[in-house]
């Protein structure tokens, strides 16, 4: 079973939304499991533009707890945007301490900019630029469309993959 399930994707694409079906689901089937999330090291504000080494300061504490909960015997569900090749490298070694399954999550630009806007705590601009930057571009475990299939769905094919 993987135990490190890394959500990758623009922001506004739903990873939280979609973390939150898997956390669900997971515990249904008797699995503990914990999110970590971007937003939870942050603090944003809709006015400022968030850059790669903003990101990359917090990476530490996000890899400490990822290690931390999988040395707990939990499955973590990682939420995040990850926008250089340093920060998927500080994440691949981290993830060493169990096994884990990236997922890039997405959806069509109009989408994202609609969800952006609907949210109001995102800086403008900020989906399609994580989208421009998102890192890797490819290589993913999975890829789900967040816009054209429902999340449960998404959730049902990420579990697929968390157990098989």
């Amino acid at each position: 079973m993987r135990n490190i399930v890394l959500l990758n994707g623009p922001s506004s694409a739903g990873k939280s939304t979609l973390s939150r079906e898997l956390k669900k689901r997971l515990g249904e089937r008797g699995v503990e499991s914990h999110i970590i999330s971007i937003d939870d090291y942050m603090i944003t504000d809709p006015k400022e533009t968030i850059y790669e080494d903003d990101i990359y300061e917090i990476m530490p504490a996000m890899c400490h707890d990822i290690r931390k909960y999988v040395n707990d015997g939990k499955t973590v569900i990682v939420d995040h945007a990850i926008t250089s090749e340093r920060i998927y490298d500080m994440f691949l070694e981290t993830a060493e301490c169990g096994n884990k399954i990236t997922v890039k999550v997405s959806c069509d630009p109009e989408i994202l900019r609609s969800r952006e806007k609907e949210r109001g705590d995102r800086c403008p601009g900020s989906a399609e630029a994580s989208l421009r930057y998102l890192w890797p571009k490819d290589g993913y475990d999975l890829c789900i469309d967040n816009g054209r299939v429902s999340v449960e769905d998404n959730a049902e094919i990420i579990l697929t993959e968390v157990f098989a």
